[in-house]
């Protein structure tokens, strides 16, 4: 018997406002908020995203990042970065994802459109 993912927890220094981008960003919605903690998920089975107030600021690159899947990715890149994403260069070169920075300058990836 193994485990289970729940929850990925994304510290920040502003939960509510974070958790509403993302929650815009992947069609999640909010459903849990209380203090300095704020849960979105989406629908299924997929693992809630957890944003909590972390105490320092965000330094390095991340070690770990979310990839996105679109059906169009030029189009989905313009969306989230009218959402408030700034395309960011950790050295990629010459590769067919593009990476982006949520508003507190978390790195993620939107890939090429793929079979699902």
């Amino acid at each position: 018997m193994g485990s289970s993912l729940h929850t990925v927890t994304v510290d920040c220094s502003d939960p509510a406002s974070l958790a509403r981008f993302w929650a815009n960003v992947l069609a999640y919605s909010v459903v849990f908020e209380e203090g300095d903690e704020v849960a979105i998920k989406g629908q299924g089975d997929c693992p809630e995203l957890l944003f909590g107030r972390a105490s320092d600021p965000k330094r390095t690159k991340n070690r770990i990042h979310f990839d996105l899947i679109p059906d169009d990715q030029a189009e989905e890149v313009a969306r989230i970065k009218r959402l408030g994403a700034t395309e960011v260069d950790i050295g990629q070169v010459d590769v067919p994802w593009v990476v982006l920075a949520d508003p507190e300058g978390n790195e993620f990836c939107v890939l090429t459109p793929r079979k699902r």
